[in-house]
C-alpha cells in the first residue's frame, strides 16, 4: 500500500459515507412525509417515532441501498480524478491498469465483509423494531395484513408425528378439529382425535376436549376415550400465526434453521424466505462486483465528465435492480430455484463487468 493507494481509500469511504448520510436524509424525508397521518393517528410523540420507528427504518434503508451507495461513490470521485487526469499520471508514472485498481478491491471487499455482517446480524434487529412498529400502528386496522382469520394446517413436528389442526384462529388459539397420528415404517401406531383444541397460557401446554386415542400394536388395537386432557408438542401458537414480517426480523442462523425446521414440518411457501437467506450473501458480492464496474466506468475521461459517468452508472444500476426484482418474483410465485434467483443478477453482471474490463483503455 502506498500513498496513492490511501489517497484512494480515502477517497472511497469519505465519498461512500458522503453518499449514505445524503440518501439517507432524503429517504427519511420522502416517508416522513408520506407517514405524517399515519404518525399522527398513533399519539406518539415525535422522540418515541424516531426511538420506536426510525431507528428501525434507518438501518433498513442502509442494508437496501448499500450496494448503489458504494456504486455511486465509486463512480464520482474516480469521475473527477479522471476529469482532473489523476487516472492519467498514476498510469504514466509506469503502474499497471491492474495495480490501479488494487486499492478499489481492497475498499470493496471492506465494504462487502461490512453488508454482510449488517445483513446477517444488525439488520434484522431494526427491522424487528420497525416491523413492530408497522404490525402495531399502520397494520393494525388494515384486514389483509396480519389478520386473525381461520386457517388450516397440516405438519409434521417430528420424525414420527404429525398434526393437523382444521379452522384454526389465531386470536383465540383454539382450532375446532385436531387430529395426530404416529407412524414408523410407514405403519400408523397411535392415532389421536380431538372435537377441539386450545392453548392453555397457564400450563402453556395445549388442552383438547372430547379426545379419542387409537394405539395400534400389530394386529392389537387399545382404544381410550378423555373428556378433557393437555398434550406437549413442540408447537406454539405464535408458529401458527402468519409474520409478514418474520424472515427480515431473524438473523442469519435463526432464518437457517426456521428454514430447516418449517422443511422437516413439510410446510410449503418457503420460497421468499430462502431467497432471503441466499440474498443476505449475494448482496454482499453485488458491493465487489459494483465497484469493479464503477472504476471501469468512470475511470475512462471523456467530454461528459462527472456527470456522464453518474447518467451511465445509473441506468447500469437500475437495469440491475429490476433483473433482480424479476428474478426474486419468479422464485416466489413461480418455480425457479431460490439460489439462483439469488444469485442471477451477479452472475450476468460479472460477465458484463469483465466485457467492460476487457475493453476499457488501460
Amino acid at each position: 500500500m502506498n500513498k496513492i493507494d490511501w489517497y484512494i481509500l480515502k477517497k472511497f469511504v469519505v465519498t461512500f459515507f458522503f453518499c449514505m448520510v445524503l440518501f439517507t436524509l432524503i429517504a427519511v424525508a420522502v416517508d416522513t412525509s408520506e407517514k405524517t397521518d399515519d404518525f399522527v393517528k398513533t399519539g406518539l410523540s415525535t422522540l418515541q417515532i424516531i426511538q420506536q420507528y426510525y431507528f428501525g427504518f434507518v438501518p433498513f434503508i442502509w442494508g437496501l441501498l448499500f450496494p448503489l451507495f458504494v456504486f455511486i461513490a465509486v463512480i464520482f470521485f474516480t469521475s473527477r480524478m479522471a476529469t482532473r487526469s489523476e487516472i492519467v499520471a498514476v498510469l504514466a508514472s509506469g503502474a499497471s491498469y491492474n495495480r490501479l485498481l488494487r486499492p478499489y478491491i481492497i475498499g470493496g471487499l471492506f465494504f462487502a465483509v461490512l453488508l454482510w455482517l449488517g445483513n446477517a446480524y444488525v439488520i434484522p434487529k431494526a427491522n424487528k423494531i420497525k416491523s413492530t412498529f408497522q404490525a402495531n400502528y399502520f397494520d393494525k386496522n388494515d384486514p389483509m395484513k396480519n389478520r386473525g382469520g381461520s386457517s388450516s394446517f397440516y405438519l409434521k413436528i417430528d420424525p414420527v408425528t404429525y398434526i393437523g389442526l382444521k379452522y384454526y384462529d389465531t386470536i383465540s388459539k383454539s382450532a375446532s378439529s385436531f387430529f395426530m397420528e404416529r407412524v414408523r415404517d410407514d405403519k400408523v401406531f397411535y392415532n389421536l382425535r380431538s372435537n377441539s383444541i386450545r392453548w392453555d397460557t397457564a400450563v402453556r401446554k395445549w388442552r383438547l376436549l372430547n379426545v379419542t386415542e387409537r394405539t395400534v400394536s400389530g394386529l392389537k388395537e387399545v382404544i381410550s376415550q378423555h373428556n378433557d386432557t393437555t398434550i406437549n408438542i413442540s408447537l406454539k401458537p405464535e408458529e401458527l400465526r402468519k409474520d409478514l414480517y418474520l424472515k427480515d426480523k431473524l438473523t442469519t442462523p435463526e432464518l437457517v434453521a426456521y428454514i430447516r425446521r418449517e422443511e422437516a414440518r413439510g410446510r410449503e411457501g418457503l420460497a421468499p424466505s430462502k431467497v432471503e437467506r441466499y440474498r443476505r450473501t449475494a448482496t454482499p458480492a453485488t458491493v465487489l462486483l459494483l465497484t469493479l464496474i464503477g472504476v471501469v466506468i468512470a475511470s475512462r475521461k471523456t467530454r461528459g465528465g462527472s456527470g456522464m459517468h453518474l447518467a451511465l452508472g445509473i441506468v447500469i444500476a437500475a437495469i440491475f435492480i429490476i433483473s433482480d426484482r424479476f428474478s426474486t418474483v419468479f422464485a416466489i410465485n413461480g418455480h425457479f430455484p431460490p439460489l439462483l434467483a439469488a444469485w442471477l443478477p451477479n452472475i450476468v453482471f460479472s460477465f458484463v463487468a469483465f466485457w467492460m474490463y476487457r475493453k476499457t483503455p488501460k
